[in-house]
């Protein structure tokens, strides 16, 4: 071998180390990155910053001052669970704790102890409804739009196949069955929640304080948003007294789906009296026995009844006739 040929085989050999060596380096710091493990950190209240589009509320309600009167009493007992934060330095972003989070800045406090996750914002989002999922104290809309992060956030992970002819404005039965697994509603209540998020904001807000029931608002999550917008507006004009029931809404869907409803329709069908609005009066069997001393059916009490009422009137009315002579 001459001095050419070996100096160009031994360039070649160093070149060849170096991109291995490149190689070796890149695999190391991805392995890092993935199989990184938590972290316990005391971290700067500054630091931190709220989960984007956080779909929990923090109330100042009882509970939130119970939870601020132990933290003064005996500091944070449960750290807070946070990510780095992406594309700013030296920040955190909080997965579960932001109610401990408000309560430590309720009480001005510096820094708070902290568990760091490595992972993606998908992973962490699923972490972050499991780790509230348990509340009971969760609102309508707070698990509609934390099932529907979650759900969307698996469907983006590694190795899932898109829902082969799944709702196309909402979730597919398998989405909704693995979420079932993980919390305590079933796959068709699941379902429900991830409709509501195609609520306009003022039905879901009635939904939220319970003056409009969960089928109902299914029902109304598939009207487009002038019709619900109708809806809102008979209800504001009942002075928020009248609320249409599940047979009203499912009565507008229909007469939508089946071409254009107007707003006079669907007031008319809001404004029907329902069933559970007629009063209805009960007397217990056993004081029924007690006056006339006999068993009826309710068909023939009903009859019975009528008679007796006729017949009372008369007698009132002779009554007063008599007294007036």
């Amino acid at each position: 071998m001459n001095k050419e040929t070996k100096n160009t085989v031994t360039s070649t050999a160093k070149t060849n180390n170096i991109e291995t060596n490149k190689a070796e380096i890149t695999e190391a710091k991805t392995t890092t990155t993935t199989a990184q493990k938590p972290k316990s950190l005391i971290i700067k209240l500054e630091d931190l910053i709220p989960f984007k589009d956080h779909p929990y509320k923090v109330i100042e309600n009882e509970s939130l001052i119970e939870l601020t009167e132990s933290i003064a009493a005996n500091g944070i007992l449960n750290p807070l669970l946070v990510r780095p934060a992406e594309n700013e330095e030296g920040k955190y972003e909080i997965i579960s704790g932001h109610r401990r989070f408000y309560a430590a800045q309720k009480l001005k406090m510096k820094k708070v102890p902290c568990t760091v996750h490595f992972i993606d914002r998908d992973a962490a989002t699923v972490m972050m409804v499991d780790s509230n999922c348990q509340r009971t104290e969760l609102l309508p809309s707070e698990k509609a739009k934390a099932y529907k992060m979650k759900m969307d956030a698996i469907k983006r992970m590694p190795g899932r196949k898109p829902a082969e002819n799944g709702d196309p404005v909402g979730p597919d039965l398998k989405s909704t069955e693995k979420l079932a697994k993980e919390s305590d509603d079933s796959p068709t209540q699941i379902k429900r929640y991830i409709r509501l998020n195609y609520l306009v904001p003022e039905l879901l807000q009635f939904v939220d304080e319970g003056k409009i029931g969960m089928r109902p608002a299914v029902e109304m999550s598939y009207l487009d948003e002038e019709v619900q917008r109708d809806i809102v507006d008979c209800i504001d004009e009942s002075g928020g007294e009248i609320f249409p029931s599940h047979a009203q809404t499912r009565r507008i869907r229909a007469q939508a789906e089946n071409g254009e409803i107007t707003y006079e329709e669907v007031k008319a069908i809001i404004e029907e009296k329902k069933p559970n609005q007629t009063p209805t009066f009960k007397i217990p069997e056993e004081r029924i026995f007690e006056i006339t001393n006999r068993r009826f059916t309710p068909q023939e009490f009903d009859e019975y009844l009528q008679k007796a009422l006729e017949y009372y009137v008369r007698q009132q009315i002779k009554e007063r006739n008599r007294d007036a002579r």
